[in-house]
């Protein structure tokens, strides 16, 4: 299947694939540092890179910088997902597949209105009422506020009834700064709260993004052929896991993504809180995940002194009902970040639960799915 590839070294060729204000060079040092240290280092390092669905180069670069020195193999597939391999030192070794999505949600123009004022379509699913009046980014570096239109209430919020301001007065103006199919996305920030925990934008996924980075770099050795995987466009149908699974083939799978979790008020039922441990997932709304994959992780979990909970979630999904469904059909499974307000401008997140969520994908990794 390699040959159905096409490798690229410098990563994907495309207007948005210049790296990030981080040195790619100084991305790959620290490999040393703590668990915590590096991992929220890691999450600095991607987290400003603007890369929603579909324009998913600027991190991708980034990312490959920092997988590379820790892998065998590094390549992307014709989708732009980024596959980092690490070959198992096991006899006979399956192939586990490590999937984190790379892209984040944002909006694209559409049209310029006479007064300068930009209609935008979503680019994944964007909660309106959580994005009113919040600054967002255009790839150029210019910015903006997303206004619904006056009167619109809460209940009636719909693309169509919002705008994008960007302070001109004309048409003939904005369209020197910002051209239809321009994309922008909500600022990206990482800000520390109480208790280490932190909040910001896109938590979703480059956490789990992260997570992936930091095992690579932690696991002394792979029991199984290991594939980390960057996926492209999951925040609009899973379409760059579809597309990874075909050309892996693998024999286990395992998304590395956040979750919702029952500790905020007014929240749903749900035996997920943030600063609980990593969740190992049971199923969501597009999948069941593997028995025998999940007990493997909750016995790893207890004989490591690990912190983790049991998630049920009702609504969404991952990457892993992709993965599932590919060729003959895949065993997969999630690990999943306890995340609060989760596609708002402040998801907020505890790095402990990254953290465990590191130390079990380590234990995976050393000692294999068998």
């Amino acid at each position: 299947m390699r040959s159905r590839i096409l490798k690229r070294e410098g990563g994907p060729s495309s207007p948005m694939s210049a790296p990030c204000k981080d040195d790619q060079t100084k991305a790959c040092k620290n490999a040393k540092k703590g668990s915590k240290a590096m991992l929220i280092d890691t999450l600095k390092k991607i987290i400003d890179c603007p890369s929603p669905s579909g324009y998913e180069s600027k991190v991708m670069a980034v990312l490959e910088s920092l997988i590379k020195p820790h892998c065998d193999e590094v390549f992307y597939d014709n989708l732009g997902n980024l596959i980092a391999l690490r070959k198992g030192k096991k006899a006979g070794a399956k192939k586990l597949m490590l999937a984190a999505h790379a892209d984040e949600i944002g909006m694209m123009v559409t049209y310029i209105e006479k007064k300068g004022l930009l209609r935008a379509t979503n680019l994944g699913y964007v909660d309106l009422p959580a994005w009113a009046y919040t600054e967002v980014v255009f790839a150029n570096g210019m910015r903006g506020v997303i206004v619904p239109e006056d009167g619109v209430k809460g209940g009636d919020y719909k693309k169509e009834k919002f705008y994008i301001d960007i302070g001109c007065d004309s048409d003939e103006e904005a369209a020197k700064l910002v051209s239809v199919g321009d994309f922008c996305i909500l600022q990206p920030k990482l800000t520390s709260l109480q208790g280490g925990r932190v909040a910001g934008h896109p938590i979703d996924d480059r956490a789990g993004c992260a997570m992936l980075v930091e095992a690579a770099m932690k696991a002394k050795e792979c029991a199984e052929d290991t594939y980390f995987v960057f996926t492209v466009q999951e925040e609009v149908g899973c379409r760059g896991a579809k597309g990874a699974a075909f050309t892996i083939r693998p024999d286990y799978a395992l998304a590395v993504d956040v979750t919702d979790t029952g500790d905020r008020i007014g929240a749903s039922p749900m035996a997920v809180k943030m600063g609980g441990g990593v969740a190992v997932k049971l199923k969501d709304a597009m999948v069941i995940c593997d028995v025998k994959l999940t007990n493997r992780l909750r016995e790893l979990a207890k004989a490591k002194e690990i912190p983790f909970q049991l998630e049920i979630m009702e609504h969404g999904g991952t990457d892993s009902s992709a993965i599932q469904v590919s060729g003959e059909g895949v065993a997969v499974g999630a690990l999943s970040i306890p995340t609060r307000y989760i596609h708002s401008g402040m998801e907020m997140m505890d790095p402990k639960d990254a953290e465990a969520g590191v130390d079990l994908l380590t234990a995976l990794l050393e000692s294999g799915i068998e």
